[in-house]
């Protein structure tokens, strides 16, 4: 069998776990390097590698709990950190946190955050203070996630897509994505922004609201929004997102877009 195979059978049962053990430690070393993605675009759409993310829960299985020291740190956990920073041209600022298994490109800089196992994060990404990039998540390049962003993990079922943010994207600080929303090109997320896979996102930009679930639009600007629902008791606002306006061309230089977010009342 080929090693995607070994995996796949030991995930179902259909072999024993032990048996998989190389081709699972592989799979985790091919995800660390970049090698492998747990989700790639191909013909425009994002495509989940199931067999990558069954290999995440496969080693997780396999791994010991160990004490790790590190100065006056002290960790106690299954997944080691990641290794090789310097050459690799990634930045990680003390206490960052990249676990093994998640790949940075060259020029990332990760401050005080978290990047977790199976993440991919894109060359001159930034993941500010207390940002978290959960387990799988795929972050673009020239992506700026804001301080205490929160971008949720997705490891199972192991089909389900990720939570994707995609090239050259702003995400506000405080904001939360998470249930394998996706997030395109260039789109901007004002400050508190809260996306999950049934929020509406509401268009507000033409003569009617055009409605989005689980999808940000390249080039849209988003800020928190609510709308009344009915209830036996009475009228009450639920939340949503509300696209306010677009990005285009002369916006992309970063004092240009600076002053439009402004014009518009955007909070980052």
């Amino acid at each position: 069998m080929s090693a995607i195979e070994t995996i796949r059978a030991a995930f179902s049962g259909d072999s024993e776990l032990e048996d998989a053990r190389e081709s699972v430690e592989q799979a985790i070393a091919d995800l660390d390097a970049g090698r492998v993605r747990v989700a790639e675009k191909v013909d425009g759409e994002w495509v989940v590698n199931e067999w990558a993310k069954e290999a995440i829960l496969l080693y997780f299985r396999l791994r010991e709990m160990e004490t790790v020291e590190i100065g006056a740190y002290e960790y106690h956990d299954k997944i080691p950190l990641k290794k090789g920073l310097a050459e690799q041209g990634v930045r990680v600022v003390p206490p960052g946190t990249v676990r093994y298994g998640a790949h940075c490109e060259p020029g990332v800089i990760v401050m005080p955050g978290f990047v977790n196992i199976g993440a991919y994060v894109g060359s001159g990404s930034m993941v500010d203070t207390w940002a978290t990039v959960g387990s799988c998540a795929q972050i673009g390049r020239d992506v700026h996630l804001g301080g205490g962003v929160g971008i949720g993990g997705v490891l199972e079922p192991p089909g389900a897509r990720p939570v994707i943010i995609e090239d050259g994207a702003f995400i506000g600080s405080r904001s939360i994505v998470v249930e394998g929303t996706l997030v395109e090109e260039k789109a901007v997320l004002g400050a508190n922004t809260v996306l999950t896979k049934s929020t509406p996102i509401i268009d507000v930009t033409g003569a009617e609201p055009v409605e989005h679930r689980g999808r940000v639009p390249a080039g849209s600007v988003v800020v928190p929004g609510t709308r009344p629902k009915l209830f036996p008791s009475g009228s009450y606002d639920l939340s949503c997102a509300l696209i306010i306006g677009k990005r285009t061309a002369a916006t992309d230089e970063k004092t240009a877009l600076n002053e439009y977010l402004r014009e518009l009342g955007v909070q980052l």
